[in-house]
């Protein structure tokens, strides 16, 4: 008898729906999986076995065969076990085909039959909402992620047993309702606070800048001059995320793994910051079934490197697409996946090995060669990505002890916000959202010079030997800077402040 059963899995950013067909024979017992199975799921034989008997049930001691359709697609992870053991029931006539029909079945089984969370439950959960299959049982982990899509009906269930007994006509299983599991999420805490910050008026103006505008930022200073401190309270002022935003950005933690058992969609921007030891596969993602990497898991939100160029040239120099295109495609022999990967890039480095080239204090210890050759782990081509090149100098004495206390964050997210609802309705025809993604047509049509800003850019492109890059980038930050005051023009204020923002150009490193 040949039992088919509706389950699901996750390609890339989308799931895609899995029949398993299951076909139990006469002959020598046997239990066979085909469909392109990775080794946790040939592994499923063993765990399906001991969980149907330790339920109870009778396991057949017959030919089994288990087809796992489309059958060209290769498939990974242990969430089929509950699939192939209901259908193994099914075929075996100890539960009803007809009660199986309309649900979906996702889940890992435990060897006493206990169901266990799974990854990419909340794309599985989006991609079924779609294709019209609403019913859909698993974990009860995993039901705060499918009940953050609308219009899912989702069962939750703790054992292989409570739901063999929900299809045998006893205690049913309850359909969960939204917000009824009590879910919450740990990425949604509160960013620390401007308030605290001292000092530093021109390091958090730059900030602002770049929150505003959605631009990278790059922060140069000796050791302790509050880089880190400052870039952790960077996402505080950022806006929070839309409703399609969080769904994307969950999506993408669920299929990591990363968003805890029980929790429901991420609300604030993420905030990743890597170890400068991370590898190449672990900055845009990688394996046998390419997974998201750091630059996919900042999506809409920041990815912080400190201590830049202790980071691999090679790790750095794969930044250079996804900074570019907001995407970055993974190429393996089994698969070719495309992550999104729009991100804010923030950064900080010493000027020179031992942090205090040019600092007014500590007298630096390198010698010129030393500084230069520091500088040259970084390329031309990725510094030109950088569109705030801010300094960040060593904090006096007096703005430690007697400054007043900073700016709190909620003022300057206020202004931002407002910043960036001026962006939206502008760029809104060209499906854009901040300045930092406008490219050349779009700078012509929006950011128009007077005639002093326009003599002034000239004097820096030619005095700074500017890059065409970084023409435009400069003028992406005058457009934000005008958004920030209000202002329609970009004027030569504007154009002069976006200007100090280059810092490496105007010869701070050597």
């Amino acid at each position: 008898m040949i039992a088919r059963i509706y389950s699901a899995a996750v390609y890339g950013l989308n799931g895609y729906q899995v029949e398993v067909e299951v076909d139990i024979s006469s002959g020598l017992p046997s239990f066979t999986v085909v469909g392109l199975p990775d080794a946790a799921i040939r592994e499923a034989r063993e765990r399906v076995r001991s969980a149907v008997r330790n339920t109870g049930l009778e396991f057949p001691l017959a030919r089994i065969t288990v087809n796992l359709a489309p059958a060209d697609i290769p498939k990974e992870g242990p969430a089929f076990d509950l699939p192939i053991a209901l259908g193994l029931l099914a075929a075996s006539g100890q539960i009803g085909l007809e009660e199986l029909k309309g649900f979906t079945l996702i889940g890992e089984l435990s060897l006493e039959g206990w169901l266990r969370p799974v990854k990419g439950v909340l794309p599985i959960a989006a991609t079924l909402h779609r294709n019209g299959h609403r019913k859909i049982i698993l974990s009860e982990q995993n039901a705060p992620e499918a009940l953050s899509v609308d219009g899912v009906e989702v069962f939750p269930a703790r054992s292989l047993g409570e739901i063999v007994a929900h299809f045998r006509g006893g205690p049913r299983l309850e359909a969960a309702l939204t917000g009824s599991l009590g879910a919450t999420n740990p990425f949604n805490h509160q960013f620390e606070d401007f308030a605290d910050v001292r000092g530093q008026v021109a390091v958090k103006r730059a900030l602002e800048v770049a929150a505003a505008g959605g631009h990278n930022l790059l922060m140069i200073g000796p050791p302790g001059s509050g880089k880190t401190m400052l870039a952790r309270r960077l996402p505080g002022i950022l806006p929070p995320l839309t409703q399609e935003e969080s769904l994307e950005v969950s999506k993408i933690y669920s299929i990591a793994g990363l968003l805890p058992p029980g929790t429901g969609l991420i609300q604030r921007r993420p905030f990743r910051s890597p170890h400068h030891s991370l590898s190449q596969a672990a900055m845009v993602g990688g394996g046998p079934f390419p997974r998201p990497g750091e630059v996919s898991l900042a999506h809409h939100g920041l990815l912080y490197l400190d201590e830049l160029p202790e980071f691999p040239r090679k790790t750095l120099e794969v930044l250079r697409q996804p900074l570019e295109d907001g995407q970055i495609t993974l190429s393996r022999a089994k698969a070719s996946i495309t992550y999104p990967a729009s991100f804010m890039l923030i950064a900080s480095m010493n000027p020179c090995p031992c942090g205090f080239f040019g600092d007014p204090v500590q007298e630096c210890r390198c010698s010129l060669r030393q500084v230069r050759d520091y500088r040259s782990r970084l390329s031309g081509p990725l510094l030109d990505r950088f569109d705030v090149q801010v300094e960040v100098p060593r904090l006096p004495y007096a703005d430690l002890e007697d400054a007043p206390s900073g700016e709190p964050s909620t003022l300057i997210r206020a202004r931002v916000r407002q910043a960036r609802q001026r962006q939206q309705q502008r760029l809104a025809e060209h499906g854009l959202f901040y300045n930092a993604q406008m490219r050349a047509p779009h700078l012509r049509q929006w950011v128009r010079l007077d005639r002093p800003g326009r003599a002034l850019l000239k004097a820096a492109f030619d005095r700074l030997g500017l890059s065409a890059r970084a023409h435009d980038r400069i003028l992406k930050v005058a457009r934000t800077i005008a958004d920030l005051a209000g202002q329609v023009d970009v004027s030569e204020e504007h154009v002069a402040e976006a200007i100090q923002y280059r810092s490496l150009d105007r010869g701070l490193m050597v």
